[in-house]
């Protein structure tokens, strides 16, 4: 029984740190997005980096609410 749990501990560990780090990742992505976005003027390119922008944002704001569910 011990064994059992300790191996449900472990992939709960594994699955916290990798949503943590895809959490982060999701950060580097919406930086990268606004800088990108900030320095262009070509209007195909502002579009593009608005489209990139908001799905960084909608990743992140999926994996924090799906972090946050698992601490309850």
């Amino acid at each position: 029984m011990k064994h059992v749990l300790l191996k449900k501990h472990l992939a709960s560990s594994e699955e916290e740190r990798n949503l943590r780090h895809e959490i982060e990742r999701s950060k580097t992505a919406i930086d990268a997005a606004r800088n990108h976005f900030e320095q262009v003027v070509d209007p195909t390119l502002i579009d593009c980096y608005i489209y990139e922008l908001n799905a960084a944002q909608l990743r992140y704001q999926f994996l924090l609410r799906r972090f946050k569910s698992r601490e309850v």
